[in-house]
């Protein structure tokens, strides 16, 4: 059809290579020629395939690098992929905030990578959703590399993991999770209250916003947003809702003898880490006898099975116990004695416990936010008239005596009824 169309245009093809014509023995010859350069189009791309394949097989990455690697030549491997830095221990840092619950939604994780210059954005300056769902679910983080669609199962890569399989597995279960709080696309560093702090007459989060005045000058505003509350729309100034808080925050610095009892109960807890080394490494050894033991019977039974659907779940459990295999593998590698020591370990920890509005006075957002999740259990209460309601702090700060914290004493002989004197 395409010889056709240029002659009708009026024109002619030639070629160094051959003499182009319209008797049967130039077809002929025309048509070998193209069947045998599809051939070896198709030979090449099965040879390309073979060759990925087997170097996946191998432990080797053979397609284009994922943010936070690049490739790099090492003698006698070829390329393999290596940490690209910065964006290496930025994807680090999301992996193990998110399995932390330092991050409790993608939409944070987005945020997060949004604050970074040097990450890769669209031609609109933003991160996709799409994209970080894709850095999440890659095993390639972790070390491993897996390609179903080419018969490739998971298996140790010959690169470095930016984290490790437990925490990607910890990833991918909570992915799986229903968000513990929802995602505000409207959280800024002008108000980092907003959606943290309740309207004391209806229980709503407090929204905030920008007014501007006559003068044309803006002034922050926090207020219910709520209808039918008795504060609808009745702001509070910001200064004046932030500065309590500060003060609210403040006092949760507990005093110097309990933060020192609290020091050596981490103490404690970390010797007790040390010398529980050896059961747990022996408790790792036995999951994963157990797992091969586990394996070794389904296999036997998928030999006996006949059905195909059988057979399928049978596949679909090995591949599953092949994968605990690997994470109960690493956790036994990574098993080494504690080099670190302690006071290093929990030196954050015990500079937050001793006075956690320095964190707060950091002023990043994610700092602020971080603050927020750790000193208080659930969302503050305030009132207009008469500011924050005694909050319920997490548990260590109500173990370190913070605001709302019961004293204990000796109740008065006085007040009780019947009062009677003895």
């Amino acid at each position: 059809d395409l010889r056709d169309a240029i002659a009708d245009a009026g024109g002619r093809l030639e070629s160094p290579s051959i003499e182009f014509g319209e008797d049967s023995d130039s077809i002929l010859v025309e048509n070998l020629l193209a069947s045998v350069s599809q051939h070896q189009r198709q030979k090449n791309a099965e040879q390309t395939a073979n060759r990925q394949r087997a170097r996946l097989l191998n432990g080797y990455w053979t397609f284009s690098a994922p943010p936070g690697y690049r490739y790099e030549k090492s003698d006698g491997q070829g390329k393999v992929l290596v940490r690209d830095e910065p964006l290496a221990s930025i994807i680090a840092e999301a992996f193990e905030g998110f399995a932390s619950g330092r991050f409790q939604t993608r939409a944070e994780i987005k945020r997060f990578f949004q604050s970074f210059p040097a990450f890769p954005k669209t031609r609109h300056g933003a991160v996709t959703n799409e994209n970080v769902n894709r850095i999440l679910n890659r095993v390639l983080y972790a070390g491993y590399l897996e390609r179903p669609d080419w018969g490739v199962s998971l298996r140790p890569a010959r690169h470095e993991g930016l984290v490790s399989l437990e925490t990607f597995e910890r990833v991918r279960a909570r992915l799986s999770e229903s968000p513990k709080i929802a995602a505000r696309p409207d959280l800024n560093a002008d108000f980092p209250l907003r959606g943290f702090v309740a309207c004391g007459d209806c229980g709503n989060p407090l929204t905030a916003s920008w007014s501007t005045s006559k003068t044309g000058k803006k002034h922050p505003y926090y207020f219910c947003h709520h209808k039918g509350c008795a504060s609808h729309r009745k702001s509070i100034r910001r200064d004046r809702l932030e500065g309590e808080f500060e003060g609210l925050l403040c006092a949760l610095t507990p005093a110097g003898s309990k933060l020192a009892l609290v020091k050596t109960m981490f103490a404690d807890a970390w010797e007790m880490q040390k010398t529980q080394s050896e059961e747990l490494i022996r408790a790792a050894r036995s999951k994963l006898a157990e797992a091969e033991k586990q394996i070794g019977t389904l296999l036997d039974r998928v030999v006996d099975a006949s059905n195909p659907r059988v057979v399928a779940a049978y596949e679909d459990r090995i591949a599953a116990l092949e994968r605990e295999k690997l994470v109960w593998s690493e956790k036994l590698d990574a098993r080494q004695p504690m080099q670190r020591p302690f006071e290093e370990t929990f030196e954050l920890t015990l500079r937050f416990l001793a006075n956690p509005w320095k964190l707060w006075e950091l002023g990043r957002l994610e700092y602020r936010q971080t603050a927020l999740k750790l000193a208080f259990d659930e969302r503050l209460v305030y009132c207009r008239n008469t500011g924050f309601r005694t909050p319920k702090t997490s548990m260590i700060f109500s173990m370190l005596g913070g605001p709302g914290t019961p004293t204990a004493g000796m109740a008065e002989g006085v007040g009780f009824e019947p009062t009677r004197r003895f």
